[in-house]
């Protein structure tokens, strides 16, 4: 049986056929565009061709791609759709444990959405009066057919003893039923014999008023010769009217009664004697399936849990469905994949030898011309004259991290409940100028080989020799939105006032816009003012000795002004930058030492 015929209680496919009324055509036009559906916690929210066609919304990753079949599809007659508390166009869809995160361009392609799901959906004729009548039918049917089950089958399996006696209680019905039936007849009879009687009796006595003798209708007379009376009536045999045995009808009627309810009085005995032991059973029952009930809940949450754990709702924002606690242990574990990722890649990475052609000292000692340089000039300006300064007697910087030559300090700052902790490192490295260091920062073309925390980049624009605007994505740490950045990265020698003192060399990269590279849905754009400020210190060699890497020692002064974009918690954003920016400057400085090591020294 199909399934449609299961749920029409008259046995007929006719009902369940649609059929066209006037006015009311069957079907509904399909509704299709691009919406933003939420893939992963790794790749986030994406553009999907989404189409609703005969109460079924399938989705493709884009229109030219509907001739190859969808990529995933949800049937709406069950579906719930929830737009969402606090995204205005962001809508839901679940069946079961499918949910689909959908985002509309506005509020009001969303609303058209909706309003387009739920037209399909009464149009399916789910929840329509037809469909309900169906569902009452199959379940009173159910019902009758379970309550049935429950009084009459299952009691002829309570026991031996117990059905010998109900089938003892059938045949004494039987019997009492035909004495029953003899019994009225025979006051049937008893009645119509009165009624002649009666009548009979009123005759004789107009007769005797008259002295004229009557004989009865059956040949008897009721005088005799002499004048006498006799009996009105004829004394009754033994069998009484019709040949029934009164009597003896009267005593098998006791003894029958007397048998159902003796018969019933052991029923009662059975029954009672094993009350105890039913409900024992139901006792023990009732428990199993609290159990068994507690279990499937606890595993369906853990379903749900799973299922639902990387959706947006636990994405950061203020109004995450993940607390502080675990939103840290989430990301600190990301973060331990991720270096351990980094650690096995490490490897390979060594054995690729990349150059590029390094230019003369002179490209970098001006800005150059371009649209940007005035801007450029002034990020030079401010770190030469701030960045430069010591923090260590400031009581508004914090010494968090000191491994070594490291120290690491931190101000905390908040804007608008964003964490905007500016940061500050100071190192020294063995065997390496800050020619060398800067390249190496600056030069894209080493980028991937030190950077482990970058998904892609590209140059969006060349400035100059010394100057090119940048566009790059950061792997993402779940719980917390994947972080793209675009900014403007210079390089520059500034030449020192006195002979005695070392110039400096300096990476600056500061966030710009470009039309090139737009921000999308998909990341938070990230700002960022940082900087990477070098100075070359030289030992004078022995005797007449050259000097080598061993003479040098480079004093970096590393400083990073970060906007994440977006809320995260403060602790987690603190945390996180305490244990990756050490992290990030002894794995960059000894990757220099390392591409350094055994080549001509670049001053």
């Amino acid at each position: 049986m199909s399934d449609n015929q299961s749920w029409n209680s008259s046995g007929s496919e006719e009902d369940l056929e649609p059929r066209e009324e006037p006015g009311h055509p069957v079907g509904i036009a399909e509704f299709s565009g691009v919406l933003s559906k939420w893939t992963n916690y790794i790749h986030g929210w994406q553009d999907r061709w989404v189409v609703l066609k005969n109460n079924t919304l399938s989705y493709y990753k884009s229109q030219d791609e509907t001739e190859y079949g969808c990529r995933g599809s949800l049937c709406l007659t069950k579906a719930v759709i929830t737009p969402h508390e606090f995204d205005e166009c962001r809508l839901d869809i679940s069946v079961n444990d499918s949910v689909w995160y959908l985002r509309a361009q506005d509020p009001e392609h969303r609303h058209q959405w909706i309003d387009s799901i739920e037209l399909h959906r009464a149009d399916s004729g789910y929840g329509s009066e037809s469909s309900l009548r169906r569902h009452g039918s199959m379940l009173s049917l159910t019902s009758a057919t379970s309550g049935y089950s429950a009084t009459s089958t299952s009691s002829f399996k309570k026991g031996h003893s117990l059905r010998e006696k109900l089938a003892e209680m059938e045949t004494f019905r039987d019997i009492l039923c035909r004495q029953v039936d003899t019994l009225q007849k025979y006051f049937d009879s008893c009645a119509d014999g009165v009624s002649k009687d009666e009548l009979q009796r009123d005759k004789i006595v107009e007769d005797d008023e008259d002295d004229f003798p009557n004989t009865r209708t059956d040949g008897e007379f009721l005088h005799n010769n002499n004048g006498s009376k006799e009996k009105l009536f004829q004394s009754l045999s033994p069998k009484g009217i019709n040949g029934i045995d009164f009597k003896g009808e009267a005593i098998t009627f006791k003894a029958t009664t007397a048998g159902i309810l003796a018969t019933l009085s052991h029923c009662i005995d059975l029954m009672v004697k094993r009350e105890d032991s039913w409900q024992k059973r139901l006792d023990k029952e009732m428990e199993k399936r609290r159990r068994i009930e507690e279990s499937y809940k606890s595993a369906l949450n853990e379903l749900k849990k799973k299922s639902h754990f990387g959706g947006p709702d636990y994405e950061e924002g203020p109004n995450s469905l993940i607390n502080e606690d675990e939103f840290f242990d989430a990301v600190e574990a990301a973060l331990d994949r991720q270096d351990k990722i980094e650690e096995q890649c490490q490897t390979e990475k060594t054995r690729i030898q990349r150059s590029s052609p390094v230019p003369p000292g002179d490209v970098y000692s001006s800005t150059g011309t371009h649209r940007f340089s005035d801007k450029v000039e002034e990020m030079v300006h401010n770190h030469m004259t701030y960045s430069l300064q010591d923090v260590g007697g400031d009581a508004n910087w914090q010494l968090v991290v000191e491994e070594g030559e490291m120290k690491v300090y931190r101000r905390e700052v908040e804007e608008n409940g964003i964490v905007l902790d500016p940061l500050k490192a100071t190192h020294s490295v063995k065997g390496v100028t800050g020619h060398e260091v800067c390249h190496y920062f600056w030069d894209t073309t080493y980028r991937n080989d030190w950077e482990t925390t970058i998904e892609n980049f590209n140059v969006v624009e060349t400035l100059s020799d010394n100057a090119a605007i940048v566009y790059q994505t950061h792997k993402r740490v779940w719980p917390a939105s994947q972080r793209d950045v675009l900014y403007l990265s210079a390089m520059r020698k500034i030449l020192a006032n006195n002979e005695n003192d070392p110039d400096t060399w300096l990476v600056c990269n500061f966030s710009v816009d470009h039309d090139d590279a737009q921000p999308t849905n998909r990341c938070v754009r990230a700002k960022i003012n940082i900087a990477m400020i070098c100075q070359t210190l030289v030992s004078p060699p022995e005797g007449d000795k050259e000097i080598s890497r061993d003479n040098l020692l480079c004093k970096i002064t590393y400083v990073a002004n970060v906007n994440p974009g977006g809320w995260a918690p403060a602790s987690v954003l603190r945390a996180v930058a305490k244990r990756e920016y050490p992290k990030f400057l002894k794995r960059f400085t000894s990757y220099v030492q390392e591409k350094t090591a055994g080549k001509p020294i670049l001053f």
